[in-house]
C-alpha cells in the first residue's frame, strides 16, 4: 500500500477526569524500565468496523476522561529531575494525554483483512510522541476514521508505564 492517506482533523488534549483524588504523583522506575528506557515506545494499532462513527469520538475522549480519573500518570511524562539518580514518571495536575483525530479514504476492508502489508504502511495510523529534551508524554492516541466502514485506535507508549500499582 503506497499511499495511505491521512488527514488530521484535530488534536486536542485529554484530562483526568476532575474530581480525580491526586494532584500530583511521580514514580520511581524499577531497573527493567531503566534497561527498556531507550527503546522506541511501543506502537499499538486496533481496527474496529461499524458504519456510523458520528457519537464514538466523544464517547472515546469521555471514556478515556474517566479511565485517566483512576490511573493519571498516564497522563504524564516521564522525566529526570535534576536532583534524582534515575528518571521517573512524573503527573502534575493538568498534564494530559494527546489525542489526534484523523479521517481517511483508505481501503477499510483491505487493511483489516490483509496480512502482507509491512508495519511501515500503518505509520499514519499511530501517533507520535511528545518528546523534548526535558520530558517524554507517557501516552498519545489516534482515532483515525474511515467514514461509514470503521475506525482505527493507535497507541504510543513508553514502556515505562504499564506496571503501576
Amino acid at each position: 500500500m503506497a499511499n495511505l492517506s491521512v488527514k488530521k482533523v484535530e488534536v486536542c488534549r485529554v484530562t483526568p477526569k476532575q474530581g480525580s483524588p491526586e494532584n500530583q504523583s511521580s514514580l520511581p522506575l524499577t531497573f527493567f524500565d531503566l534497561l527498556r528506557l531507550r527503546f522506541p515506545p511501543i506502537e499499538r494499532l486496533y481496527f474496529y468496523q461499524t458504519s456510523s462513527t458520528d457519537s464514538v469520538l466523544s464517547q472515546l475522549k469521555t471514556s478515556l476522561s474517566l479511565a485517566l480519573q483512576h490511573f493519571p500518570p498516564l497522563a504524564g511524562n516521564l522525566i529526570w529531575p535534576q536532583d534524582s539518580l534515575k528518571p521517573l514518571l512524573s503527573y502534575v495536575q493538568g498534564d494530559a494525554v494527546s489525542v489526534t483525530v484523523a479521517e481517511s479514504d483508505a481501503d477499510f476492508e483491505r487493511l483489516i483483512n490483509s496480512v502482507f502489508l509491512a508495519a511501515k504502511d500503518f505509520s499514519h495510523l499511530v501517533p507520535q510522541l511528545d518528546v523534548t529534551d526535558e520530558r517524554a508524554a507517557a501516552m498519545a492516541l489516534q482515532i483515525t476514521v474511515f467514514p461509514n466502514r470503521g475506525f482505527s485506535i493507535g497507541t504510543a507508549m513508553m514502556h515505562e508505564h504499564p506496571k503501576f500499582p
